[in-house]
């Protein structure tokens, strides 16, 4: 799959990568496209050259495909709740939405039935994509790769599109709250009036663009800071388990295994703090300042 260290690092941390090349690009194995058209990059220049609207195959797969396992088991166990003696499935996700229905109680402070399922649903959907970490960081891409596939990353979460288009979506949701809560003038009134005020009215007027420039940052960070910091503990960890695999078997198993425990908990806490910041986020949305 890759011959030098670098080049295996770098085999492991490329997306297996679908866009389009256009007309006479020499391709990795030499050939060149005699037409524009959509195709599987077959290096990381391929994928470079293939621009934005190139689509991350293996991401975007391993998070549906997740996604709906996260889906088929909270509906099995839906299906087979019982008031009688519970299995074991029906007692974990009895736990995971106790968990979850308590800590929307103790921070989201508003009305608003759609909270806690979008909690529950980040915070497993989150914790599936980041346990795929612990799969030995060989063994799927290799299998892909008999299968004819050069490129596999398992982790969804290391991939920066992934965990800024699920930040993206928090963001629309605070934007969409606060309208509807705050109506537009309480919005903007918000991003324009805060954190400076004063009872002058040409102070205050003065004062706007100050305020825009502090609370506009205040609010694109919000977004930002939650993608990054997945994506950046994740990734971290993935590039670890990489190196740890490049060394000989004996250190591997010695190295590997205290990691593994010990990043259980960091997938784990990653999951809640995704959870907790779009909690938070859209609880602060719906306090009216009125």
């Amino acid at each position: 799959m890759a011959g030098s260290a670098s080049e295996y690092i770098q085999h492991h941390l490329q997306n297996l990568t679908y866009g389009k090349l256009p007309a006479g690009y020499e391709r990795a194995d030499g050939s060149v496209m005699s037409e524009a058209g959509w195709t599987m990059a077959h290096s990381s220049r391929e994928a470079s050259d293939m621009g934005f609207w190139a689509v991350h195959v293996d991401s975007l797969g391993w998070a549906v495909g997740l996604g709906a396992l996260f889906l088929i088991l909270f509906r099995m166990a839906a299906k087979r709740a019982t008031s009688g003696q519970p299995s074991g499935l029906q007692n974990f996700v009895e736990i995971l939405i106790e968990f979850v229905d308590t800590s929307v109680k103790e921070t989201f402070h508003g009305r608003n039935k759609v909270i806690a399922p979008l909690s529950l649903t980040i915070f497993c959907w989150v914790f599936l994509m980041n346990l795929m970490d612990l799969v030995p960081v060989d063994f799927l891409p290799q299998l892909f790769h008999m299968m004819g596939l050069e490129y596999m990353k398992v982790v969804p979460t290391t991939d920066v599109n992934v965990t800024l288009g699920m930040s993206l979506s928090v963001f629309f949701l605070i934007i969409y709250y606060s309208i509807k809560v705050k109506g537009v003038g309480g919005f903007v009134g918000e991003l324009t009036l805060h954190p400076f005020s004063s009872d002058n009215f040409f102070l205050k007027v003065l004062l706007v663009p100050v305020n825009l420039l502090l609370e506009g940052v205040s609010l694109l960070a919000k977004p930002i800071s939650l993608a990054l910091r997945l994506f950046g503990n994740l990734y971290a960890g993935e590039l670890i388990f990489i190196l740890i695999a490049l060394l000989p078997f004996w250190a591997q198993w010695a190295l590997s295994v205290p990691w593994a425990i010990f990043h259980i908990l960091i997938i784990t806490l990653q999951a809640f703090i995704f959870m907790m910041l779009t909690i938070v986020y859209l609880s602060m949305a719906h306090e009216d300042s009125h």
